[in-house]
């Protein structure tokens, strides 16, 4: 009977412990969670892997940032990885984005080979051709930074304590933005947009606009070949362009808030609120919202969308990877008070 009932109670605490733990994981801020995930993946590193990994958090290394495809690149490669690193790998990425962050950037990844398939192209395509950097210790209480970056894709973050400080460069890209074809090729149905709201959304409101708004909102007839600043460790600090939110209906309003969380909902819950705030606090009536380029697919076009925290640029000016024009995308989201947790310039 006492041993029954000792294993009983054995067991309601042992229920209880696993619950908290549970309880705490799912209450603490992605900061945490993230240094939890960065020091497991650490752990699996051999000594060789370590050193390619690790840097000093002061590291200009850090500030290095790119999507074209590249021979070399800080960090690890996965190719260079195990298994189980590579499930780490993928278990970081879970907990520093949202559930739609994931999903695009391993989406984005997987579409190497689509490019590979269709390209019959060598090693420079690869799903596996994305790397890890690691600036810092990541440590309980410690400011420590994370890069994980390839082809089309570069996400940086600052850890410090529970809180994620800074979540820039949020580069997504997609080539085909739309497929156009029947590639014949799994996973990849004709039709398939990874980036479709960015792109629709921002058509959606030059086009709802009336003709005197466009007039404001268009900036230039010519559509740039690129974002501004690309690999730059500093968003340009120019003034905005464009028409002005006090100067949208409650429709407008409505689209460009839209399109301004499909950026904001690739990060938790926890660092998309901050956003939010920050964004709140400096005052919508300083978004500006500015277009160039052609008003329909298959014409090169771009759009900004600028507050006084943070930076959207949008490009679709390169054919895709069949050669159908204007069917390639760039957007990024950028930190007008300075990326990587640097103060801007």
């Amino acid at each position: 009977m006492r041993k029954s009932l000792l294993a009983a109670v054995t067991l309601i605490v042992a229920l209880a412990s696993v619950t908290s733990a549970y309880t705490y994981y799912r209450l603490a801020g992605t900061g945490t969670k993230m240094t939890g995930a960065a020091a497991l993946f650490v752990d699996s590193l051999d000594e060789d892997q370590r050193k390619v990994v690790l840097y000093p958090y002061d590291s200009k290394e850090r500030l290095g940032w790119h999507f074209i495809p590249k021979d070399q690149r800080k960090g690890l490669m996965m190719r260079d990885m195990t298994d189980e690193q590579r499930a780490k790998t993928h278990a970081l990425l879970q907990v520093a984005l949202s559930q739609i962050g994931y999903e695009k950037t391993d989406k984005i990844m997987e579409n190497e080979s689509l490019l590979k398939h269709v390209q019959k192209s060598g090693p420079i395509r690869d799903p596996l051709r994305y790397y890890v950097s690691i600036f810092g210790e990541p440590k309980q209480g410690e400011r420590w930074a994370l890069s994980f970056e390839g082809h089309h894709l570069s996400l940086n973050f600052v850890v410090e304590g529970d809180n994620v400080i800074s979540a820039t460069p949020q580069f997504f890209a997609t080539n085909p933005a739309e497929l156009k074809e029947d590639y014949n090729f799994d996973g990849f149905p004709e039709g398939m947009e990874i980036l479709k709201k960015e792109e629709e959304l921002g058509f959606h409101l030059i086009n709802m606009m009336a003709p005197a708004q466009r007039e404001v909102a268009i900036i230039s007839e010519k559509c740039p070949a690129e974002i501004r600043n690309a690999g730059e460790p500093h968003p340009p600090q120019t003034a905005p362009e464009g028409i002005a939110w006090g100067d949208l209906n409650k429709n407008e309003m409505a689209t460009l808030t839209t399109l301004i969380d499909t950026y904001i909902t690739a990060m938790p819950q926890d660092v998309a609120a901050k956003r939010y705030a920050d964004l709140k606090e400096a005052g919508w009536e300083c978004i500006h919202f500015a277009w160039a380029g052609g008003l329909k697919k298959g014409v090169p076009h771009y759009y900004r969308i600028q507050g006084r925290t943070f930076l959207i640029e949008f490009v679709n000016a390169q054919p895709d990877v069949s050669g159908n024009p204007a069917n390639h995308i760039h957007c990024v989201w950028r930190d007008m008070r300075g990326d990587f947790a640097l103060s801007a310039k």
